[in-house]
C-alpha cells in the first residue's frame, strides 16, 4: 500500500479509548454507504468507479490521442467539481515550469468570470492551435455557460466552424440538457457523466478522466491506484483502515471542539489536491449547521504568513499534511567561504533535506502548541499516489457525513447566491 495514516499527534487530544468507542458508528455508517441505504444513495456511483472506468481507459487514451493531435494547447472549461478534480491531478504531476510536458498545455476557464482573464486567456490563444473540453451536466451551469460561448466564439473565428467542431469535447449528462442538445446537433465528440455521480465525486469518471488523459497522463495508473484504496477500505478492519481512522479521528476532534481543518502540504506540487479537496469537504459535510470548516496551507510558505496563527492562536484547529516518502532530492546547497548567512552549517544537505526538516519541526511545534496533527504519508504522488489519495478522501468524506448525520451528497446552499445574482441581472422568472 502506498498510502498510510499516522495518528500519533492527533490522539493525544482525546480521551482514552476514544476511536474504539467510535467504531460501532464507523461501521454502521460503512453499512449505510455500501448497503445504499443511507441519505444520498442514487449518488454513490463513485464507490465502484475506479474498477468500472478501469475498462474504459484503454479506449480513453486512444481517443483522447487522437483528438489533442497537432493541438498544443487545450482549454478545460468547467467549475467546481467539473473542473477541480482533473486540475488537482494534473498540477500536482506536472513539472512546475512547463518542462517535459507530455501533452498539450492545460488551461482552465469557467470557474470564475473575470472579464481581464478571459481577454488575457483569448491574446494567448491567437498564436496556438487549440481546442476546448467543455464539462457541465446541464450546460446551463452560469459560468462555465459564459465561458463555453466566448471560446466557441473564438474559436470558430479562428479556425473556422467546421474545423471548430473537431477542436470541442462536450462531458455532460447522456440523454438531456441544453449541452447535450448542442452536442448532438454539431457533432461534438461528448462524453457522459453518469447520473449517479455527483459532481465532487466525478474526478474518476470522463469529467477528470478525459482532460488528464489529454495532458498525456497514464489515467490507467491513477484508477489503479483508487482501486486498490476501494478494496482496501472495503476489506480492512478498523485499526487498518485509514479512511474508517481518518473519518473517525475527525469526528471525535470536532466533538472536543475542534472546529476548522487546515490541510497542509511541503509539496506546492499538492496545491490543488487541497483545493478540490476544500469543495469535497465543504460541500458535504457544511449543512444543517453541522460540519468542520475545511482550509488549506501551503508550507513552508505559509509558516511565514499563518504560522504564528497556528502556533498560538485559538486552540480549534486542526492540521492535516500530507507527506511524501519519495521526495526528490533537489540542489545541494553550497558552500561560502564568507558564510554572511550563517548557513554553511548546511553545506551538502539537499534541498529536500530540509524541507523534511522543516516537516518534522513544523509537526512537533504545532502539536505541542495545541494542534491536533494527522499526517498522510504516500510513498510517491505519482498516478498511483494520487489515486490513492483521492479514493481515499471521497471514502472517508463520505463517513463523515454518516458520522454528522447529514447528507454528504447534496448541496442545498449553493443555490441561494444564483437566486440573488439572476434576480440582479434582470433574468426572466427572477
Amino acid at each position: 500500500m502506498s498510502l498510510t495514516i499516522d495518528l500519533s499527534h492527533a490522539l493525544p487530544f482525546l480521551p482514552d479509548g476514544t476511536l474504539e468507542q467510535l467504531e460501532p458508528a464507523i461501521q454502521e455508517a460503512e453499512h449505510q454507504l455500501m448497503s445504499r441505504t443511507g441519505a444520498g444513495n442514487d449518488f454513490l456511483g463513485w464507490l465502484d468507479l475506479p474498477r468500472r472506468s478501469l475498462n474504459d481507459a484503454q479506449k480513453f487514451t486512444l481517443e483522447t490521442n487522437r483528438f489533442r493531435e497537432g493541438l498544443d494547447t487545450i482549454v478545460v472549461i468547467g467549475i467546481g467539481g467539473s473542473y477541480l478534480g482533473a486540475r488537482a491531478v494534473i498540477d500536482s504531476l506536472a513539472d512546475p515550469f512547463g518542462q517535459n510536458r507530455p501533452g498539450p498545455e492545460i488551461l482552465f476557464a469557467g470557474h470564475h468570470m473575470h472579464g481581464p482573464y478571459f481577454n488575457s486567456l483569448i491574446a494567448n490563444l491567437k498564436d496556438k492551435n487549440w481546442g476546448i473540453v467543455v464539462i457541465s451536466k446541464s450546460g446551463t451551469t452560469t459560468e462555465p455557460a459564459i465561458a463555453f460561448r466566448i471560446l466557441r466564439r473564438a474559436l470558430e473565428e479562428a479556425v473556422g466552424p467546421q474545423l471548430a467542431t473537431k477542436r470541442i469535447i462536450a462531458i455532460t449528462d447522456g440523454q438531456r440538457g441544453a449541452l447535450r442538445s448542442l452536442a448532438d446537433k454539431s457533432g461534438y465528440l461528448t462524453y457522459t457523466i453518469p447520473d449517479d455521480v455527483g459532481g465532487r465525486f466525478s474526478v474518476l469518471t470522463p469529467v477528470g478522466l478525459i482532460p488528464i488523459a489529454l495532458a498525456g497522463y497514464n489515467i490507467e495508473g491513477l484508477l489503479t491506484g483508487a482501486d486498490r484504496m476501494a478494496n482496501l477500505t472495503r476489506t480492512a478492519p478498523f485499526h487498518e483502515n485509514p479512511a474508517f481512522q481518518y473519518a473517525a479521528t475527525r469526528y471525535a476532534l470536532h466533538q472536543q471542539g475542534f472546529l476548522i481543518e487546515v490541510l497542509g502540504s511541503f509539496l506546492p506540487q499538492l496545491q490543488y489536491v487541497a483545493e478540490w479537496w476544500k469543495q469535497l469537504y465543504g460541500e458535504s459535510e457544511g449543512k444543517d449547521g453541522k460540519g468542520i470548516f475545511p482550509a488549506a496551507a501551503g508550507y513552508t510558505t505559509d509558516l511565514h504568513s499563518m504560522g504564528q496563527y497556528m502556533q498560538d492562536g485559538p486552540r480549534m484547529l486542526i492540521e492535516t499534511l500530507l507527506e511524501e516518502l519519495e521526495e526528490g532530492p533537489g540542489p545541494e546547497v553550497p558552500s561560502d567561504p564568507q558564510d554572511l548567512d550563517g548557513l554553511n552549517f548546511l553545506t551538502g544537505k539537499t534541498v529536500s533535506d530540509i524541507n523534511q526538516a522543516a516537516s518534522q519541526g513544523t509537526i512537533l511545534a504545532h502539536a505541542e502548541g495545541g494542534v491536533p496533527v494527522i499526517r498522510i504519508i504516500s510513498t510517491k504522488y505519482g498516478e498511483e499516489g494520487i489515486g490513492d489519495l483521492l479514493y481515499f478522501f471521497e471514502k472517508a468524506c463520505a463517513l463523515s457525513g454518516y458520522l454528522l448525520g447529514v447528507n454528504p451528497f447534496d448541496q442545498p446552499g449553493v443555490e441561494l447566491y444564483k437566486k440573488n445574482m439572476f434576480r440582479l441581472l434582470g433574468k426572466p422568472g427572477y
